[in-house]
């Protein structure tokens, strides 16, 4: 497939239609090339805070600064705190007193060792826990207090401090006690869904704030997603590899979850390139419908405050994102 090729099949002006202005603001940047100071990249973010999916999320926010319940930052699945937060960044929105404010509750509970645990701590014993476990939960917080700015906020800083420790250099990612299931069905030792969460945060460092720490994990979780095929990290009775069959339907939001096509964008954002993509680019080329577009296959609509595309319809999130990898992949 050439990138090109879908753009001019009138893609790129579908993505680019201002009652959309959260997949603008992304397509400004991400295929059009221009920068996050742009006058236009400006204008519409402005857009995206007045959209519908924005509005109808800081409306659900309380006054204290909370989605759901002020004590746990996860429940209600993709309405609390951490989901509202997390998707208000991939959306593009901009930095507000609202949003401060939710961020300033989100990091009370975080305990001393940097790490996020969803309840909230009510003494100092529970402040000190020293739980390592939800990869997933401290990846999505990282990524959402970069977008917002907060990257050199000391306890940001000091998230940053734990991941770097409680990563397995030996083993490739993070443990976690929800994973796996069964040990004999995956190649991974550790969580593999939290281990690309936790890439897609790092990526988002710019590189010029990157640690050599950090650099290194990169680089050893990028070689882990490439071992595995990106999607292919299940194992088949006899020894052999299987595909994730979820992976292969993308979609958009994905909170902690994951698919091939995140895992591409993570990659390609890293500036990989490598023979053992070729599957996960090949499914994503082989998923374009005759019209250039991509249909949204996984959906968290009906759990959200808002819905976000149609299923089994062509949506512009995936295209945006398929677009992007594929055209960061070729260039």
């Amino acid at each position: 497939m050439s990138v090109d090729s879908a753009l001019d099949a009138g893609v790129l002006d579908w993505l680019l239609e201002l009652e959309t202005p959260s997949v603008r603001f992304w397509a400004l940047q991400d295929l059009l090339g221009l920068e996050r100071a742009n006058p236009d990249v400006k204008a519409v973010q402005e857009a995206v805070m007045e959209s519908a999916p924005v509005k109808a999320t800081l409306s659900a926010q309380q006054p204290e600064g909370h989605w759901v319940n002020p004590d746990d930052m996860y429940l209600l699945k993709y309405r609390a705190s951490t989901h509202s937060l997390l998707i208000l960044a991939e959306l593009g929105a901009r930095r507000t007193p609202g949003i401060e404010r939710g961020l300033e509750h989100v990091f009370e509970f975080q305990r001393d060792s940097g790490h996020f645990l969803t309840g909230l701590p009510k003494t100092a014993r529970g402040r000190a826990s020293v739980v390592k476990d939800g990869s997933c939960l401290d990846a999505n917080v990282l990524y959402y207090m970069v977008h917002f700015g907060y990257l050199d906020d000391p306890r940001v800083q000091r998230l940053i401090e734990f991941i770097v420790d409680y990563h397995s250099m030996e083993d490739a990612g993070w443990r976690c006690r929800a994973f796996p299931i069964n040990p004999d069905a995956v190649f991974p030792v550790n969580c593999y869904m939290g281990a690309v969460k936790t890439l897609r945060s790092l990526s988002m460092i710019p590189p010029e704030k990157r640690s050599k720490e950090i650099e290194v994990i990169i680089a050893r979780e990028v070689e882990s997603v490439l071992e595995n095929g990106v999607y292919r990290y299940l194992r088949n009775p006899d020894g052999s590899r299987k595909d994730k069959a979820g992976w292969k339907r993308f979609g958009f939001p994905l909170f902690y979850q994951s698919d091939a096509l995140e895992v591409l964008d993570t990659l390609t954002r890293l500036g990989v390139r490598d023979e053992r993509m070729e599957g996960a680019v090949r499914l994503v080329e082989g998923a374009r419908g005759s019209d250039g577009r991509w249909l949204l296959k996984h959906s968290f609509n009906g759990k959200m405050w808002v819905d976000i595309d149609v299923k089994k319809k062509p949506s512009k999130w995936i295209t945006l994102r398929a677009m992007r990898a594929l055209k960061r992949y070729y260039d």
